[in-house]
C-alpha cells in the first residue's frame, strides 16, 4: 500500500517547502553564481536574458514569471522581451548576448553536439573563459530551478 497524501491527482508537493535544506543549498548555488556572473563582468540583463531563454525551453512558467520582472528591473526593454524567443531572427542583441544565448541554449539541450560546439565556438569569439563559465553556471542553475518550480506546479496568479 502507498505511503502517500491523498487527494487530486494535480495536487503537488512544493519540493522547496517539503526539502528545505536541498532548496537553500540551490539558493546558495544561485548566489554564488550571481557573483560570479558579476565579477566575470556580465550585464545582469543578460543574466536575466539567460534566465529567461532557457525558461522558455523549459516551459517553466513561475520562473518565466519571475524572471521578466526582474529582467524589467534590471532595465530590459519590452522590445527584447518580446523576441527573446526568436532571438536568431532579430538584430537586437548584441554578439555576446547571442553568444551567451546560444550557449545556455546548448547547456539547456546539450543531446545536440554540433550545436554544442558551434555555440562553444561563437562564445569563445566574443567571451572570455571567466564568462563562458558564467554563462554556463547560469543556465545550469536556471535549469535546476524550472524543475523545482515544474515539478512543483508552482502557481502564476495575476496580479
Amino acid at each position: 500500500m502507498s505511503s502517500h497524501t491523498t487527494g487530486s491527482a494535480d495536487q503537488r508537493i512544493f519540493i522547496d517547502k517539503q526539502s528545505p535544506a536541498a532548496y537553500q543549498a540551490l539558493v546558495q548555488t544561485s548566489e554564488a553564481v550571481r557573483a560570479v556572473a558579476a565579477e566575470a563582468g556580465l550585464d545582469r540583463r543578460l543574466v536575466e536574458l539567460v534566465n529567461l531563454r532557457v525558461s522558455q525551453i523549459n516551459g517553466c512558467a513561475y520562473c518565466l514569471h519571475v524572471h521578466t520582472r526582474a529582467a524589467v528591473r534590471a532595465g530590459e526593454t519590452a522590445q527584447r522581451l518580446g523576441v527573446l524567443a526568436a532571438w536568431r531572427d532579430t538584430e537586437v542583441f548584441t554578439p555576446d548576448e547571442r553568444a551567451a544565448l546560444a550557449l545556455a541554449e546548448a547547456t539547456t539541450e546539450p543531446g545536440d553536439a554540433a550545436l554544442q560546439e558551434t555555440a562553444y565556438d561563437q562564445a569563445r569569439e566574443v567571451l572570455t573563459d571567466d564568462q563562458i563559465s558564467a554563462v554556463i553556471w547560469v543556465a545550469v542553475t536556471i535549469n535546476a530551478f524550472n524543475r523545482v518550480s515544474i515539478m512543483s506546479k508552482h502557481p502564476v496568479r495575476p496580479q
